[in-house]
């Protein structure tokens, strides 16, 4: 088997040498049709927004007819509630349609000229002799490719909606909740929008711990990714030589080689493992506890009379949504290291292609 020296640059090398060339899109004949649906993605994710803050007002506002059992109001309420499911089902359904149709362009554009750069004057023919990490191109090429698009897309859009969320919801969570006073002793305490401060120190709680379970999650996907293609390229260089096509040294075992790169792909999948379920521990925890929470800080107004039921419902359901906006991080940490795993593989190949001539993709 070839020995190829092997050279780690740094990640902020590979991100901009891959941006370098995925940007490409944005610009030049193929922008105007990303562009538009950008354009598209955030008129949804508005859309969606003002439909989920009728949706919470809803939630008072129903449970408020169910607290004084109003049964004209409570049909009113059904009646009202149609438009609002509607109008959420189409908006998330026509979401799917533009999020996967600009992530199929992105994808298509960058993998084509990505295959003309490896192709181009025979430079497949010397990658193995050049030295970088660049193992497996095809895979790089069709699979990571594909990731390193995708995902950036599905972040993008989620993250605007955390924001456009965060910056919706507050509101609602500082005018319903208000103040709370704190009796401790002698003393009265009063502490302004005491929701939102809840929200914020249990969101950043939660960020700490997922940050503690799974630290190493970006490298070691990217190690298995690695591993993974590299079996299959041992797998394909095996069957080559048994068709005649390529030849292995003579002192080469093929089991041996192909079982010592599985046992490989096995340890590191172990390890990927292990973080996902420190990470999954902390994420489902806090799924289930979180709506718990909102409804029990919300308690003390309720029985002190200051909170009407609907008011209480309300002020939970947007609790959730604002902690889930503000987990944006945590929830997609796992989606992060992915894409920079990814990201990272494509601009590898890139840079080992790009010392066989000047980078002209």
């Amino acid at each position: 088997m070839l020995t190829r020296t092997r050279f780690a640059p740094e990640e902020k090398q590979l991100l901009l040498r891959f941006w370098q060339s995925a940007s490409g899109y944005w610009r030049g004949s193929s922008g105007w049709l990303g562009w538009f649906l950008v354009v598209l993605l955030i008129a949804n994710v508005i859309l969606q927004l003002l439909t989920q803050y009728g949706l919470n007002f809803w939630n008072r506002d129903f449970f408020n007819a169910v607290e004084q059992k109003n049964q004209p109001e409570l049909i009113h309420q059904a009646l009202r509630f149609v438009p609002l499911a509607g109008a959420s089902i189409a908006l998330d359904v026509s979401s799917v349609w533009v999020r996967m149709t600009l992530q199929r362009s992105w994808r298509a554009w960058l993998s084509s000229r990505l295959y003309d750069y490896w192709l181009k004057d025979d430079r497949y023919k010397r990658l193995r002799f050049i030295p970088g990490d660049s193992e497996a191109p095809e895979y790089r090429i069709a699979e990571d490719a594909k990731v390193a698009t995708d995902l950036p897309i599905d972040l993008a859009v989620g993250l605007l909606q955390s924001l456009l969320t965060i910056a919706t919801f507050i509101g609602v969570l500082w005018s319903v909740g208000a103040g709370l006073a704190i009796h401790v002793g002698g003393f009265a305490l009063l502490v302004p929008g005491y929701l939102v401060v809840a929200v914020i120190a249990y969101s950043s709680l939660l960020a700490t711990f997922i940050w503690l379970a799974a630290g190493r999650l970006t490298r070691v996907i990217e190690e298995n990714k690695r591993m993974e293609a590299e079996l299959r390229a041992i797998g394909t260089h095996l069957r080559e030589s048994g068709e005649g096509k390529v030849t292995l040294a003579a002192n080469t075992d093929g089991r041996h080689v192909i079982g010592a790169a599985l046992k490989a792909v096995i340890h590191v999948w172990r390890i990927y493992c292990w973080q996902l379920m420190r990470m999954t521990l902390v994420t489902y925890t806090s799924l289930l506890i979180t709506p718990v929470i909102g409804l029990l800080l919300c308690l003390p107004k309720y029985l002190a009379g200051m909170m009407t039921l609907g008011e209480v419902v309300q002020a939970s359901a947007a609790f959730v949504v604002v902690q889930t906006a503000f987990n944006w991080f945590t929830d997609n940490y796992a989606k992060l290291a992915e894409w920079a795993a990814s990201a990272n593989r494509v601009a590898s190949l890139l840079l080992a292609l790009d010392q066989d001539q000047p980078p002209t993709p």
